[in-house]
């Protein structure tokens, strides 16, 4: 891969995008090679670093199948589940914890 031009933040050319960007407008990069990288400079560390690719070379995102919402479904569903009591906690279960709330401190009581 030949070097990519590198533009300042906020100062890339027209016709290229980021790939959020891209996603933005309903397009993936599609397997094209970068065409440029922006860098924003941060202090007391390295510089943040976003790939541009060509819009014109960019292709429609393909849509959710039936198969792929069901699969997120259910893996959303798997965090709401709490491991210890089975249930539905209604909300995503922290990491921190990896219970549900009541499950993680059950001797305190809510106030209600």
């Amino acid at each position: 891969m030949a070097a990519v031009p590198v533009y300042p933040w906020r100062l890339a050319p027209d016709g290229l995008a980021t790939a959020r960007q891209l996603r933005a407008r309903g397009l993936r990069p599609g397997g094209q090679d970068v065409a440029g990288q922006i860098e924003r400079p941060r202090y007391r560390r390295g510089p943040l670093i976003a790939y541009l690719y060509e819009i014109d070379k960019a292709k429609p995102v393909r849509p959710m199948t039936p198969a792929k919402w069901a699969a997120l479904a259910k893996a959303n569903t798997a965090r709401r589940t709490c491991p210890e009591c089975r249930r539905d906690a209604g909300y995503v279960i922290p990491a921190s914890l990896g219970t549900c709330v009541p499950c993680a401190y059950p001797d305190e009581q809510c106030a209600a």
